[in-house]
């Protein structure tokens, strides 16, 4: 059941973060002057999309997930102090979710139910 329920969540966090990180791709001119505003410099709004977009396709898939985990958790730590930090909870909850999604698959890694696993068994 373990398996069960973390290949649902890898899924389910992969797909949402999919999701949201295509309309970032590509950056829109408001996403790269609001990544500038916050002192970065432009690439990084391409970096932010692919972070969530490509990254979304790595955990949906449990292929190198602790590595697409490392700049999920990066994107989403730079969203919540650079952009949200102000803001109310419920302009946050969606950056801390995917945040702690993120930090677990980085701390654990993909489950056997995963290209992760499939690639460990074979080695």
């Amino acid at each position: 059941m373990t398996n069960l329920g973390l290949t649902l969540l890898r899924i389910f966090a992969g797909i949402a973060l999919m999701t949201h990180g295509i309309g970032k791709l590509p950056p829109s001119e408001q996403f790269i002057s609001g990544v500038a505003n916050m002192g970065f410099p432009s690439i990084f709004a391409w970096a932010s999309g692919m972070a969530e977009f490509g990254g979304g396709i790595l955990l949906l898939l449990g292929l190198l997930t602790r590595f697409a985990s490392l700049f999920i958790v990066f994107n989403m730590a730079t969203a919540l102090i650079g952009i949200h930090w102000n803001e109310p909870f419920a302009k946050q909850e969606l950056a801390f979710l995917f945040f702690f999604i993120a930090l677990a698959f980085l701390f654990m890694g993909a489950n056997s139910w995963s290209v992760d696993g499939i690639l460990r068994r074979g080695r």
